[in-house]
């Protein structure tokens, strides 16, 4: 069992830090996607993965326990990567039907305090896995994964869609310059469907994602000494047709002046103003496919569920 750490609590503070001053200052102002993620908004998520509404856990669960045996077969992975992995719960499927063939399993999270009880569990559950933790933020830390092996990373939940366009491409080369020619992709994506489904996915009738979304507000107040009020923000869904994204904003009830001290600054919203605290894009298979080529990879697998909401892919790092 080994964890190593490549982001301190000192070095996620001043990343986050200058991603909200860049946001609150921005026009129209957004904030990082990041910032929903402390203790409780993460508690928050997994209730809205088990809403009847959200779609996209389960599927893609029910897409991983179907097709592991040809996963591993089409992978043959000897090192599994699995980037923002947090408590690993699903990997369980990829572990077991990996046997076989892996000797390391390396899970990355930027959240030291989830990454090691995870990693002490599956040393447990795995004894005959070497499970080796990374913290880091894995657009940042990419250099510092384990090389050696036949390696696969994983980046599942659908995560690829919280990047705008120039991100992504950025991203996905960069994944495919650390991979060595004939090792794998293992990638989660949310296709475009009906906004009737897709929205409602991001804004149930039970107020979860609202309170998720408003959440952020009080990591802002509690991260830098924000005076946000909650109460006074309503979240909206948006489904965006050009970009083929989800926008998760909040709107201002009123006008106001928040202080930020921690940040020195002071932030106006008029009445009714937006600011975005999310996208998630989803994707069509040949835009997709199109996307990975020009990164480096190859396509080789493609599992898509009965009612084409989201797909599992298996893409080859060129030779």
């Amino acid at each position: 069992m080994t964890v190593d750490v490549y982001l301190s609590p000192t070095e996620l503070d001043a990343t986050l830090r200058a991603e909200a001053l860049r946001g609150l200052t921005a026009s129209p102002k957004y904030l990082s996607p990041t910032l929903l993620y402390d203790e409780r908004g993460s508690e928050l998520f997994e209730r809205i993965t088990e809403l009847p509404e959200y779609y996209p856990t389960r599927t893609e669960f029910a897409l991983l326990c179907e097709n592991a045996g040809e996963i591993a077969d089409t992978t043959a992975t000897e090192v599994l990567v699995e980037l923002g992995s947090g408590s690993s719960e699903k990997t369980r499927v990829l572990l077991d039907a990996l046997a076989p063939t892996l000797r390391t399993y390396v899970p990355q999270d930027v959240s030291e305090a989830a990454l090691r009880p995870a990693v002490r569990r599956l040393t447990a559950e795995y004894p005959e896995v070497e499970v080796h933790g990374v913290v880091g933020d894995f657009t940042a830390s990419l250099a510092h994964l384990p090389a050696g092996g036949h390696r696969t990373i994983a980046f599942l939940g659908g995560t690829i869609g919280n990047f705008a366009p120039t991100e992504r491409a950025e991203f996905l080369t960069g994944l495919a310059a650390i991979l060595e020619p004939g090792e794998w992709l293992l990638l989660g994506a949310g296709l475009v469907v009906d906004p009737s489904v897709l929205v409602p996915a991001y804004d149930d009738a039970a107020g979860v994602t609202a309170e998720f979304d408003r959440n952020v507000l009080r990591v802002l107040n509690d991260r830098f000494g924000a005076d946000f009020d909650p109460d006074l923000f309503v979240h909206r869904a948006v489904w965006d047709a050009d970009n083929e994204w989800i926008e998760m904003r909040l709107e201002a009830t009123r006008a106001m002046t928040v202080h930020v001290p921690g940040l020195g600054i002071d932030v106006d919203f008029a009445e009714g103003e937006q600011m975005r605290t999310e996208i998630s894009a989803k994707f069509r298979l040949d835009r997709l496919a199109a996307e990975l080529d020009a990164a480096g990879f190859t396509v080789r697998r493609e599992w898509v569920d009965a009612d084409a909401r989201f797909v599992v892919i298996a893409a080859c790092r060129r030779r």
